[in-house]
């Protein structure tokens, strides 16, 4: 079959016309692309917010996350505390019935405790007893005695009564303890009352 020019020419046009429409709708897509609507614009903003919001919001809490667990760490260190140092108070006031067993003990003359003063004798024993006693339930509790004799001045665990020069004695350590001091769980309960060396 021998195809004529004159449908060979309409044929060409054709191809040209759709090439021309496709050139076309190319064009027109590009400029929508170019050119976003006003529905995607406002879309595009409002996701510009939201994850703004997002974000302030996982800030705060983080932040929440973490003042909610030094909270937990401040109770925590406050409860610890409130059992060491609860019995503070008591403590206190049992270290007056220790002195005052420690001075009973000390008043008792040596020589006089024989088997010939056997009430004497018994009733000095039980005072000993009595305080060891209370020494290993202070300790117990953690509670220590204090005594410094020949240890370097601590402002935090000593209170000086004097100064005074002595002889062979190092100045600034302690040559006289007036009254035991002690220590709860190694902070100071009760200062230890004494007499410090100074320079000649």
């Amino acid at each position: 079959l021998r195809t004529s020019p004159r449908l060979l020419c309409v044929a060409t046009q054709q191809k040209n016309s759709g090439q021309n429409l496709e050139e076309d709708q190319s064009q027109s897509h590009n400029e929508q692309k170019a050119e976003p609507s006003s529905g995607e614009k406002m879309f595009t903003e409002e996701k510009a917010k939201l994850e703004e919001q997002l974000k302030e919001v996982t800030d705060k809490y983080k932040r929440a996350l973490a003042d909610a667990e030094n909270v937990r760490q401040r109770s925590q260190k406050l409860v610890e505390e409130a059992k060491l140092y609860g019995i503070q108070s008591f403590c206190k006031d049992l270290l007056e019935v220790a002195d005052i067993l420690e001075k009973a003990t000390e008043s008792v003359p040596k020589e006089e405790i024989k088997d010939e003063n056997p009430h004497l004798k018994n009733l000095y024993e039980g005072l000993v007893m009595t305080e060891v006693q209370i020494q290993k339930v202070f300790k117990k509790h953690g509670l220590l005695r204090l005594n410094p004799v020949g240890a370097k001045f601590n402002p935090y665990e000593h209170e000086a009564l004097f100064h005074a020069p002595m002889e062979g004695k190092e100045p600034g350590t302690i040559a006289l303890v007036s009254k035991i001091g002690y220590k709860l769980h190694g902070r100071t309960l009760r200062p230890a009352l004494v007499g410090v060396v100074k320079e000649a």
